[in-house]
């Protein structure tokens, strides 16, 4: 099973052929600019495709604060996906109120952990939007 480094190395390394399909699910590679260190950080994140948009969730399983990948992309909105061998910039923003329920209900099909996530946490787990730019 990968994780972490191991997974991102890896997932770049096959152009996604090892890392993008897992536990069931499908990954994409984010890749964010810290909102302090200016360093570029790249996180495997759970997705699925919502129209012509990745969908992402900021659940950090539950934890009372958001994961440091969306803080990042909130002071810095402009990011890079990988799909697979598809390597793009998007624009990241996250789903309004109007939005979210739907949008949650596709990731929550996806991987029903997320539906416990929210219950052990006051804090409203965001859905990121990751909009391809251009």
């Amino acid at each position: 099973m990968l994780y972490g480094k191991e997974h991102v190395q890896r997932y770049q390394a096959t152009d996604g052929a090892e890392g993008h399909d897992w536990n069931n699910t499908t990954v994409l590679l984010l890749t964010t600019k810290g909102r302090n260190s200016g360093k570029s950080y790249t996180t495997p994140l759970i997705y699925q495709r919502f129209g012509d948009d990745f969908l992402v969730v900021a659940s950090k399983g539950g934890d009372p604060e958001h994961p440091q990948w969306y803080k990042n992309l909130v002071a810095h909105p402009d990011v890079e996906v990988q799909v697979k061998g598809d390597r793009f910039r998007a624009r990241a923003r996250t789903a309004s109120e109007e939005e979210k329920p739907e949008m949650w209900r596709t990731m929550a099909r996806t991987w029903p952990d997320y539906d416990d996530y929210q219950t052990k946490t006051d804090r409203p787990i965001p859905v990121v939007v990751l909009e391809r730019a251009g």
